[in-house]
């Protein structure tokens, strides 16, 4: 299969337009997080927490962050071209906003980037697709 368009295969069965991601869901390096990447605004992207760990929550819970499920951790990406979106990344455990990437590695591999200072400290992630 050819690289995807972010997180997923376009989901044209889905109607929705060619370069909106397909809803699937995704597991941070620690498996502590699960979020479900699905299209949201106008040609954006979200993803959201359905599960995590006891030990995730109480790090949310402890940086600001009450009820980490349900939360959007990536926020209003839009594609910037093939593979690479653009939006804001939510850190739970400081509850901050970033600007930030998400860059399409395979089908089952994303790396999330979030940026503070103009870019001058980043941090990213390696997510690993759990299920479509």
């Amino acid at each position: 299969m050819p690289p995807l368009s972010l997180f997923l295969v376009a989901a044209i069965a889905l109607g929705a337009p060619a370069d909106q991601p397909e809803p699937s869901v995704w597991r941070n390096p620690s498996n502590s997080v699960h979020v479900r990447a699905a299209p949201c605004g106008t040609n954006g992207m979200c993803a959201t927490v359905i599960w995590a760990s006891e030990k995730a929550k109480a790090d949310a819970r402890r940086g600001g962050t009450e009820q980490l499920v349900g939360t959007q951790l990536f926020q209003n990406f839009k594609i910037v071209r093939e593979g690479l979106w653009k939006g804001t990344v939510f850190v739970p455990d400081i509850h901050q906003r970033f600007s930030g990437t998400v860059t399409v590695i395979d089908e089952n591999t994303i790396v999330g980037k979030g940026c503070a200072l103009l870019g001058a400290v980043c941090k990213s992630q390696t997510w690993t697709r759990v299920r479509p």
